[in-house]
Protein backbone atom coordinates (compact mmCIF):
# COMPACT_ATOMS: atom_id res chain seq x y z
CA UNK A 1 0.00 0.00 0.00
CA UNK A 2 2.74 2.36 0.82
CA UNK A 3 4.53 1.49 -2.28
CA UNK A 4 1.55 2.65 -4.33
CA UNK A 5 1.17 5.62 -3.03
CA UNK A 6 5.20 6.88 -3.78
CA UNK A 7 4.42 5.12 -6.90
CA UNK A 8 2.28 7.75 -7.95
CA UNK A 9 4.55 11.09 -7.17
CA UNK A 10 7.66 9.76 -9.28
CA UNK A 11 9.10 12.02 -11.70
CA UNK A 12 8.26 10.17 -15.11
CA UNK A 13 4.57 9.49 -13.59
CA UNK A 14 4.04 12.80 -13.33
CA UNK A 15 5.48 14.03 -16.19
CA UNK A 16 3.45 11.15 -18.13
CA UNK A 17 0.30 13.05 -16.76
CA UNK A 18 1.35 16.68 -17.53
CA UNK A 19 0.19 18.13 -20.79
CA UNK A 20 2.36 18.85 -23.69
CA UNK A 21 2.45 22.47 -23.71
CA UNK A 22 3.96 21.87 -19.92
CA UNK A 23 6.52 19.85 -21.55
CA UNK A 24 7.59 22.70 -24.45
CA UNK A 25 11.15 24.19 -22.91
CA UNK A 26 10.35 27.71 -24.63
CA UNK A 27 6.45 28.16 -22.59
CA UNK A 28 8.34 27.19 -19.70
CA UNK A 29 10.73 29.53 -20.40
CA UNK A 30 8.25 32.08 -21.27
CA UNK A 31 6.52 31.04 -18.43
CA UNK A 32 9.16 31.44 -15.68
CA UNK A 33 10.06 34.56 -17.28
CA UNK A 34 6.94 36.24 -16.78
CA UNK A 35 6.40 34.74 -12.90
CA UNK A 36 9.79 36.43 -12.45
CA UNK A 37 9.32 39.90 -13.93
CA UNK A 38 5.68 40.09 -12.45
CA UNK A 39 6.34 38.75 -8.69
CA UNK A 40 10.19 38.24 -8.01
CA UNK A 41 11.98 41.50 -9.68
CA UNK A 42 12.84 43.69 -7.19
CA UNK A 43 11.43 46.64 -9.73
CA UNK A 44 8.19 44.01 -10.50
CA UNK A 45 4.90 45.13 -12.34
CA UNK A 46 3.18 45.69 -8.83
CA UNK A 47 5.45 48.16 -7.53
CA UNK A 48 5.79 49.82 -11.13
CA UNK A 49 2.50 50.52 -11.01
CA UNK A 50 1.70 51.32 -7.55
CA UNK A 51 5.23 54.05 -8.07
CA UNK A 52 3.14 54.88 -11.18
CA UNK A 53 0.38 55.85 -8.90
CA UNK A 54 2.03 57.91 -6.46
CA UNK A 55 4.30 60.15 -9.00
CA UNK A 56 0.69 60.98 -10.72
CA UNK A 57 -0.66 61.89 -6.98
CA UNK A 58 2.11 63.68 -6.60
CA UNK A 59 2.01 65.79 -10.11
CA UNK A 60 -1.70 66.89 -9.05
CA UNK A 61 -0.05 68.14 -6.09
CA UNK A 62 2.46 69.74 -7.61
CA UNK A 63 -0.01 71.20 -10.39
CA UNK A 64 -2.11 72.59 -7.04
CA UNK A 65 0.75 73.58 -4.89
CA UNK A 66 1.99 75.81 -8.34
CA UNK A 67 -1.34 76.89 -8.47
CA UNK A 68 -1.58 78.51 -4.95
CA UNK A 69 1.75 79.71 -5.43
CA UNK A 70 1.04 81.69 -8.43
CA UNK A 71 -2.38 82.94 -6.51
CA UNK A 72 -0.64 84.19 -3.23
CA UNK A 73 2.15 85.99 -5.02
CA UNK A 74 -0.60 88.02 -6.60
CA UNK A 75 -2.39 89.00 -3.61
CA UNK A 76 0.89 89.66 -2.05
CA UNK A 77 1.62 92.10 -5.04
CA UNK A 78 -2.01 93.51 -4.93
CA UNK A 79 -1.31 94.11 -0.78
CA UNK A 80 1.96 95.63 -2.03
CA UNK A 81 0.56 98.16 -4.63
CA UNK A 82 -2.93 99.21 -3.61
CA UNK A 83 -3.14 101.11 -0.20
CA UNK A 84 -7.05 100.58 -0.35
CA UNK A 85 -6.30 96.79 -0.80
CA UNK A 86 -3.76 96.44 1.99
CA UNK A 87 -6.59 98.31 4.24
CA UNK A 88 -9.93 96.04 2.74
CA UNK A 89 -7.08 92.94 3.87
CA UNK A 90 -6.70 94.61 7.32
CA UNK A 91 -10.39 94.97 7.91
CA UNK A 92 -10.93 91.75 7.06
CA UNK A 93 -8.55 89.51 8.81
CA UNK A 94 -7.59 91.11 11.37
CA UNK A 95 -11.38 92.37 12.19
CA UNK A 96 -9.51 96.09 12.74
CA UNK A 97 -11.76 99.12 12.47
CA UNK A 98 -11.19 102.88 12.75
CA UNK A 99 -11.92 104.58 16.24
CA UNK A 100 -15.40 106.61 15.56
CA UNK A 101 -17.11 103.44 13.41
CA UNK A 102 -18.90 100.43 14.06
CA UNK A 103 -18.22 97.04 11.80
CA UNK A 104 -20.97 94.94 10.37
CA UNK A 105 -19.31 91.68 8.31
CA UNK A 106 -21.76 89.94 5.89
CA UNK A 107 -20.41 87.00 4.57
CA UNK A 108 -21.85 85.37 1.52
CA UNK A 109 -21.96 80.87 1.60
CA UNK A 110 -19.43 81.48 -0.99
CA UNK A 111 -17.23 83.08 0.52
CA UNK A 112 -17.76 81.15 3.89
CA UNK A 113 -16.86 77.48 2.10
CA UNK A 114 -13.44 79.27 0.64
CA UNK A 115 -12.82 80.01 4.49
CA UNK A 116 -13.68 77.17 5.69
CA UNK A 117 -11.64 75.60 3.02
CA UNK A 118 -8.46 78.09 3.52
CA UNK A 119 -8.54 77.08 7.70
CA UNK A 120 -9.17 73.15 7.03
CA UNK A 121 -6.14 73.37 4.53
CA UNK A 122 -3.86 76.00 6.81
CA UNK A 123 -4.46 73.22 10.03
CA UNK A 124 -2.89 70.43 7.67
CA UNK A 125 -0.25 72.23 6.39
CA UNK A 126 2.98 70.96 8.55
CA UNK A 127 6.05 73.03 9.45
CA UNK A 128 8.87 73.04 6.65
CA UNK A 129 11.56 72.89 9.06
CA UNK A 130 9.99 69.65 11.12
CA UNK A 131 10.75 66.12 10.12
CA UNK A 132 8.52 62.97 10.11
CA UNK A 133 8.90 60.80 13.32
CA UNK A 134 11.15 57.96 13.03
CA UNK A 135 13.38 59.84 10.34
CA UNK A 136 16.81 60.20 10.96
CA UNK A 137 19.57 61.71 9.81
CA UNK A 138 21.98 59.22 7.65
Amino acid sequence: MKGDFWQRFTLASLTERMPSWMKNKYILTILIFLVWIVLLDPNNLISRVREIQTRNRLEREKEYYIGRIEEERRKLNELRTSNETLEKYAREQYRMKKADEDLFIIVTPVEERKIRRERKVSKTEKPAGKRASGSKNR
